[in-house]
């Protein structure tokens, strides 16, 4: 029986210090083998901090005492909610990057039909603003966020140039997404 020799078992021993064991971290192996195995490294920390971030947004809104909103209607009633003015539903569904208008629209009556948001024509267009008790809500909602949140980045977590520029990475990244799919939708 021929013995089979183990790997070295720290990444210093492996040669390099910090070197991986096992390559990059990373959910689908056929994806990391292409021509770019940090994206689907990028990818995979995506994927948790999508999942992450859809269920804190959740819970932190539950929290501050409005359980029943999807993780889509709580972005859109913050976003609503930003600086205090009326948006159209168009902007909104653009800000958020949505391609599909009635799912927009459906956010936006849930929204409407919890009493967080008022919707109103002017001309053609839908106007979207919080009402008090939206704008109460996203207050409470920044309380909790503040409490537990921000105060655990703020003494352990990545300082806040660095969220920066991982927001503006971000960002970039969903540009080139973007393209893709619409080079994809051409095929």
């Amino acid at each position: 029986m021929a013995s089979r020799k183990a790997g070295p078992a720290t990444a210093e021993a492996a040669g390099a210090p910090g070197a991986a064991l096992y390559g990059p971290i990373v959910s689908s192996a056929h994806l990391a083998a292409g021509g770019s195995p940090a994206l689907s490294e990028a990818e995979f920390g995506l994927i948790l901090s999508i999942r992450a971030f859809e269920r804190w947004v959740v819970r932190c809104m539950a929290a501050a005492g409005e359980p029943n909103l999807s993780p889509l209607e709580v972005i859109m009633l913050n976003v609503v909610r930003h600086r205090d003015r009326p948006k159209p539903a168009a902007d909104i569904a653009l800000i958020l990057d949505i391609e599909e208008a009635h799912v927009a629209a459906y956010a936006l009556k849930k929204l409407q039909k919890a009493g967080l948001v008022a919707i109103r024509r002017n001309g053609k267009e839908k106007l979207v603003e919080a009402t008090e008790r939206g704008i109460a809500a996203c207050e409470r909602y920044a309380a909790v966020r503040e409490q537990l949140l921000v105060k655990g980045l703020r003494s352990s977590g990545p300082s806040e140039a660095t969220l920066s520029e991982v927001g503006e990475a971000l960002r970039a990244l969903s540009g080139y997404y973007n393209q893709a799919a619409r080079s994809a939708a051409t095929i």
